[in-house]
């Protein structure tokens, strides 16, 4: 089984930006609108109603919480899902890994999301059994907000610890200027900023740091949440995408699928093979296809080997019950789910995912059979 971060989460009070709280706040609705309505603002496929369900004709509820990773890719296909069985309605709170995790083991949700998998001891505290299913795929991008300097910006596996350290604290830094030639930085100051809240965003890229430089693993490691030591704490990916995009002179990290919405410069970062590699669907999956997953599906990469991967990614499961009270809920989420690996894949792409790899996608069906009603 590949790296799997620990677990480390710290409830902390935080500052923040306050010249931009009311822009943010205000730009943070706006972006809610856009996931709870993405259909509105994606090219669309127009879905035959049908009138019967995959479990049957009777309505069903189901209600998850977790990841923000992979909230655009399941509020489509919740609701592409929901087109076709309109007796089926899925509810998902995009709260966190961290949250997502807690409220699975604490049997509050039908189901969790999550780029990290449950531990051993995690797993043994619930008693309807576990079952994780790899469903979605992507990358964390790297973004900052630098008036006339386009994305692309390269940042070594030197440099990037560095900047996250707050070792690196002004924009033209003679190692950041080395590295990109020609290119005009501004004798600024980064403006740092990170996740505040347990992440599975943040358990992928803290692995990364900690794969590349010795002095990330030892003063801040790796998991949902580390003990930062510099920059201001942000809550989930949406927000940290606001910021970088109302805040001139910032940097962070988000998932991709935001990075893409909101059209956010992204920087190139060095991989394992000492390679620039832009963040694209292909190097993504050069990427993926460097993670092998453990019999239950457990697993991850802290930075791949290939020579054209792109260095941070990760796969999102969702953690489903092994035996649910109701037969109904069972069945309707196996279907769901199954759509999910199957139709569902396919609007990846639009939104900044990658398609889960076809082995893969096949194992997480095969897993669904062990989900059944008590």
């Amino acid at each position: 089984m590949g790296h799997v971060p620990r677990r480390q989460i710290y409830y902390t009070e935080v500052p923040v930006f306050t010249r931009f709280v009311s822009s943010r706040r205000e730009f943070l609705v706006s972006l809610a609108a856009v996931a709870l309505g993405i259909k509105a603002c994606q090219p669309q496929t127009q879905t035959p109603q049908t009138t019967a369900s995959p479990a049957d004709a009777s309505p069903v509820s189901l209600y998850g919480a977790g990841a923000t990773f992979p909230s655009f890719l399941y509020l489509r296909w919740f609701s592409q899902f929901n087109q076709q069985h309109p007796n089926v309605q899925v509810s998902y709170q995009p709260v966190g890994s961290a949250a997502g995790i807690q409220q699975f083991i604490a049997n509050t949700v039908d189901f969790g999301a999550s780029e990290v998998t449950l531990t051993d001891a995690e797993i043994a505290q619930v008693n309807q059994g576990v079952v994780l299913l790899p469903t979605a795929a992507g990358s964390i991008a790297v973004v900052y907000n630098l008036p006339g300097v386009e994305s692309g910006l390269k940042l070594s596996r030197e440099v990037l610890p560095e900047i996250f350290l707050g070792r690196i604290s002004r924009w033209n830094d003679p190692k950041i200027v080395e590295l990109n030639p020609g290119v005009m930085l501004p004798d600024e100051k980064i403006l740092l900023i990170h996740r505040s809240d347990g992440s599975g965003t943040t358990a992928a890229f803290t692995a990364h740091l900690s794969a590349i430089s010795p002095e990330w693993k030892e003063k801040v490691g790796t998991g949902l949440n580390v003990a930062w030591v510099a920059g201001v704490g942000i809550k989930d990916n949406s927000g940290i995408a606001a910021q970088i995009q109302q805040a001139a002179g910032t940097i962070g990290y988000v998932e991709y699928a935001f990075a893409k919405q909101l059209g956010l410069a992204i920087a190139t970062l060095q991989n394992k093979a000492g390679q620039y590699v832009p963040l694209t669907d292909d190097t993504v999956a050069k990427g993926l296809a460097s993670i092998t997953l453990s019999d239950d599906l457990r697993g991850s990469v802290a930075d791949p080997d290939d020579a054209n991967a792109y260095p941070i990614v990760t796969y999102s499961w969702i953690l489903a019950y092994k035996r649910y009270s109701d037969p109904q809920k069972a069945r309707a989420l196996k279907e769901v789910i199954r759509w999910g690996l199957t139709e569902g894949q396919k609007l990846g792409p639009d939104l900044g995912y990658v398609p889960i790899p076809a082995d893969i996608a096949q194992r997480s069906l095969t897993a669904l059979d062990q989900i059944e009603s008590s």
